[in-house]
C-alpha cells in the first residue's frame, strides 16, 4: 500500500492512496492529517484510510507526467518538517567514504570515516530493546529544503558539486504525546556536495546543507530487509551514468531501530505534531565513479518495491557573493 499527494486544481494538497493498480483520492484529507489521526488515536493508518472512504480514481504515473504529483508529507508549516540523516550504515559504504577522506599517513591507521564504520560493524545491531553504537549523523534542513517529485535540486551558487545520493527514507510523525511515528518508507535523493566534504571532514556539515527529495509515494508499513534499485543520470536524454543500489537491513550495518532510537532520543526530535524525513545512507555514489555532475542533468532513482521513480533535474543557483549583515 501506498500513499502520495498531489496538487489539487484550487492549489490545495489532495491524499492519494494506491494499492496494486488501483489508486483514488481520499476525500478531504492531506497524508498530515492522515498520519496524525492515526498517531493521535494508536490506529493503523490503513484503518484511517479507509474510515474516510473511497474518492475519485486517479492515474498516478498521469499526474506525475503532468507534474501534479508533490512530496508525499509536508507541514503546514515548513519550520516543522525536519530533513535529517545517517551515513556510513551501509555495508560497501566505507570504501567510497575512505576515499574520500583519505589523509597523510600517520599515527593512526584508520581514518576517522573508517572507524565510524567499523563501530557500525561491530555495534550498530543491538539485540531488540537495546541501544547500539550511534552512527554518523547529520541535518539536512527544514521544509524549505525538501523539494518535490520533478521540480530541480538546486544547489547554491557557492557549491563546488551537486550529488546524488540514492537513499530509503524513512517518514515520521510525532504524536501529540510526543511520541515518534513511523508512516513508512520512500525512496530519498540525499543530495549533497562530495567535493566540498573531501575537502575535509569537518566540513560534512556544510555538504549537507543542501535541498533534498523524497517520494513521490510512501510505502506504508516495514521496509523490505533487501531493497535493491536502480541510480542513474541522464545528460541530454542519454545515460551518462547507471549503477545499482542495495539498501534494507540485509544490506546496512545498522538497524533501523537502532538508527531510529539516535535519532529521536532527542526531546527536540518529540515535538508533537512535527514530521521527520530520515535519510539512512547509501553505498552508491556517482561522484565516487569520478562522474561531474552538470546543470541540467536528471537523476533518476527508482526500486520496483517503492513505486513510482524519484526523478529531479539538477540546477545552480547565481553566485550571490558575500552576505551582508544588517546591524540593528
Amino acid at each position: 500500500m501506498f500513499l502520495s499527494q498531489a496538487k489539487r486544481p484550487d492549489g490545495g494538497v489532495q491524499a492519494i492512496f494506491r494499492k496494486g493498480d488501483v489508486a483514488y483520492t481520499i476525500p478531504g484529507a492531506t497524508v498530515h492529517d492522515l498520519a496524525m489521526e492515526a498517531a493521535s488515536h494508536r490506529r493503523p493508518l490503513a484503518d484511517v484510510i479507509a474510515a474516510r472512504g473511497q474518492g475519485e480514481g486517479v492515474d498516478l504515473p498521469a499526474l506525475a507526467a503532468a507534474g501534479r504529483l508533490v512530496l508525499p508529507i509536508t507541514h503546514a508549516d515548513p519550520a516543522h518538517l525536519h530533513v535529517t540523516g545517517t551515513g556510513l550504515t551501509h555495508l560497501g559504504s566505507a570504501a567510497a567514504r575512505d576515499a574520500m577522506h583519505a589523509k597523510l599517513e600517520g599515527a593512526e591507521t584508520l581514518t576517522d570515516s573508517m572507524r565510524m564504520f567499523r563501530m557500525g560493524l561491530e555495534g550498530g545491531r543491538p539485540a531488540a530493546g537495546q541501544i547500539g553504537a550511534q552512527p554518523e549523523w547529520f541535518y539536512k534542513g527544514n521544509g524549505h529544503a525538501a523539494v518535490a517529485p520533478g521540480a530541480p535540486l538546486t544547489a547554491p551558487g557557492f557549491a563546488e558539486d551537486g550529488g546524488e545520493e540514492p537513499e530509503l527514507a524513512g517518514i515520521y510523525v510525532i504524536a501529540p504525546d510526543g511520541t515518534p511515528c513511523r508512516l513508512g518508507f520512500a525512496l530519498g535523493n540525499e543530495f549533497s556536495d562530495h567535493v566540498t566534504e573531501r575537502v575535509n571532514y569537518l566540513w560534512l556539515a556544510h555538504s549537507k546543507l543542501r535541498v533534498a527529495s523524497y517520494g513521490p509515494e510512501i510505502r506504508l508499513g516495514a521496509a523490505p530487509q533487501d531493497v535493491r534499485g536502480t541510480s542513474r543520470i541522464r545528460r541530454n536524454g542519454a545515460v551518462i551514468w547507471e549503477k545499482p543500489f542495495l539498501s534494507g537491513e540485509a544490506n546496512m550495518s545498522h538497524t533501523l531501530a537502532n538508527l531510529e532510537h539516535h535519532h529521536f532520543k532527542y526531546a527536540l526530535f518529540c515535538q508533537p505534531g512535527d514530521v521527520h524525513v530520515h535519510m539512512f545512507g547509501t553505498a552508491t555514489l556517482s561522484f565516487a565513479d569520478g562522474i561531474k555532475t552538470q546543470s541540467g542533468d536528471v537523476f533518476e532513482i527508482e526500486a520496483p518495491d517503492f513505486g513510482l521513480p524519484l526523478i529531479n533535474p539538477l540546477a545552480f543557483a547565481p553566485d550571490t557573493g558575500a552576505v551582508a549583515v544588517y546591524a540593528l
